[in-house]
């Protein structure tokens, strides 16, 4: 079997949960609103930025925040979907090839004004 790192994280933030008790807290509705709030400190970061400020800011003394940031937006994320049976890299791939087919590159290459297409 190969190395799959999105199962080894499912399975890690199981485990993490299970050890601590916590899957009676870890309600879809909880995720949800965790994951969110998570969102939202992910978005602080970028608030204010100008546009050159924010393509920079791995580059800032703010990198670190954006990693632990992006982390935890994953953690609650790949935990959600374990909680409610979803594959998250198979539902993801399955969008990708939906919007492969709603936004061909012939209608839309460097443009962002321009509705999908409907299959």
């Amino acid at each position: 079997m190969s190395y799959d790192p999105l199962e080894e994280l499912r399975s890690g933030l199981r485990e993490f949960a299970r050890e601590r008790d916590w899957e009676q807290f870890h309600t879809p509705k909880n995720l949800a609103m965790a994951l969110a709030g998570e969102v939202g400190e992910l978005l602080e970061i970028f608030q204010w930025l100008t546009p050159e400020q924010a393509n920079a800011v791995m580059e800032s003394a703010r990198a670190d925040d954006v990693e632990d940031e992006l982390a935890d937006v994953a953690i609650y994320l790949v935990r959600l979907a374990d909680v409610l049976g979803v594959d998250l890299a198979e539902v993801a791939q399955a969008k990708l090839d939906r919007n492969r087919g709603r936004f061909p590159p012939d209608h839309v290459r460097s443009r962002a004004d321009v509705p999908p297409t409907r299959p």
